[in-house]
């Protein structure tokens, strides 16, 4: 069997540039750089809804349960509830930073400053004991700051910021105090007039939208985040933009090319709504999220490779291959596979390619059906993705056994996919030894 190379590839350089430069490009990254950042408290978030629904659940009644649940009231008021008002700053500030910016906190200030702007001045409300909803002015409200405006966080501190960079770069519109200010002082008073010509032209806009009868936050929510969090997060658009991101790999380029820069974002929004609705007694509203797709379509890290490593135990006959799978096993219990990605190896090797790809989307499918069908919970605890197979089902789950269930039956059929690849790759390699 002759051994297909894709090391010459004319299509493989093209590709890899295109995806290299899509990785590389500044405004995924300093989005990556923002959710990476945000991520422990979403996951604290994750853990006080576990603990407020189903430990407290199990242990307490009635005042001494309501005064217990609290706590966890008061963690996701300061990490969900304000989802838009964390990431918009965080947004702007890695944005500025990436950019060289000498004052990135300044970026991260107008951006916050210019999220808030856009809000409405007039929101409803629903007094509590009361049975319909009042006007009132001057109150930032959750439905505009939490989990729904998530994604008008992340558009207003990108645009918000580059405008407030482009202004600051005008020579003419710095204020120099002269060598004996201190340099925090000179910091500020350098982008006085940019924060002022920011500030007030997006005043400008939120009064002309103010006026039509609507806001940037609705805008952007409806337009914007919802249609591409559909279009993405749905079972197809996963599948497809996951798959992408693992073909990556064989060319030897991160699958978070795709996953962290396009995906992971839109699969957070979803958690966050999913953590938010859970928390309240309400019903879930997205099976996949950002919990879902590594708990089902991520065994053992990309390629869902402890499959692999588990095939290799039992079929495997290359000592090479053997020496790696031992090597790499602990790694890969917490879906670390770099070992496996590099050291098997997946990056250029045909022989794996289609199990590195097919048992993931295998799964994530097999996941979903299982969750519309009500064979399992939907995942609404956002947990580390470093949490091993069978445990992360159960945790992100909220404590639902048959999660369990349902890894296992992709674990089987994901060693027994691998099976056949294993005996090919070690056919191939005899093959290579012998030339």
């Amino acid at each position: 069997m002759k051994e297909i190379s894709l090391e010459n590839s004319k299509f493989v350089d093209k590709f890899t540039m295109i995806a290299s430069k899509m990785g590389n490009e500044i405004h995924l990254r300093s989005l990556r750089d923002a959710f990476a950042t945000i991520m422990p408290l979403y996951i604290l978030a994750g853990l006080a809804v576990l603990v407020n629904n189903t430990v407290f659940l199990w242990i307490l009644s009635g005042d001494a349960l309501t005064n217990a649940q609290y706590w966890g009231t008061l963690i996701v008021n300061g990490t969900l509830n304000i989802s838009s008002l964390l990431i918009a700053p965080l947004v702007g500030y890695m944005l500025a930073k990436n950019r060289g910016f000498d004052n990135p906190i300044s970026a991260a200030l107008i951006a916050l400053a210019t999220l808030v702007v856009m809000m409405p001045n007039m929101v409803s409300i629903t007094p509590e004991g009361a049975d319909q909803a009042v006007m009132a002015s001057g109150a930032l409200t959750f439905s505009n700051i939490g989990t729904q405006a998530m994604f008008a966080g992340v558009i207003i501190g990108l645009v918000a910021t580059e405008i407030f960079l482009w202004v600051s770069s005008i020579e003419k519109l710095k204020i120099d105090l002269g060598d004996n200010i201190p340099p925090s002082v000179a910091k500020s008073f350098n982008v006085l007039i940019p924060f002022i010509i920011v500030m007030a032209g997006f005043a400008v806009i939120a009064t002309l939208l103010n006026m039509a009868g609507t806001n940037l936050i609705q805008l952007i929510t409806n337009l914007i985040q919802e249609p591409l969090r559909t279009v993405t997060t749905g079972l197809v658009g996963c599948v497809i933009l996951y798959s992408l991101g693992n073909f990556l790999w064989l060319l030897g380029i991160h699958q978070s090319v795709i996953y962290g820069s396009i995906l992971e974002p839109l699969l957070i929004v979803n958690m966050t709504q999913n953590m938010a609705a859970y928390a309240a007694g309400q019903a879930i509203p997205n099976i996949i999220n950002v919990a879902f797709v590594p708990a089902f379509g991520m065994m053992g890290g990309s390629g869902s490779t402890i499959c692999l490593l588990i095939a290799t135990f039992l079929v495997g006959r290359n000592k090479a291959t053997k020496s790696v799978s031992k090597m790499a096993f602990v790694p890969g219990i917490f879906n670390i596979n770099e070992p496996v990605i590099f050291g098997y190896s997946i990056v250029y090797n045909i022989s794996l390619i289609i199990p590195f790809i097919l048992v993931p989307a295998l799964g994530i499918i097999i996941g979903y059906a299982a969750t519309a069908l009500n064979l399992m919970n939907t995942c609404v605890v956002y947990i580390p993705w470093t949490t091993p197979v069978l445990l992360s089902g159960y945790l992100a789950t909220a404590g639902d056994w048959r999660a369990i269930l349902v890894q296992l039956l992709i674990l089987v059929l994901g060693v027994m996919i691998y099976i056949p690849f294993v005996k090919i790759n070690d056919a191939v390699m005899a093959k290579t030894m012998e030339e």
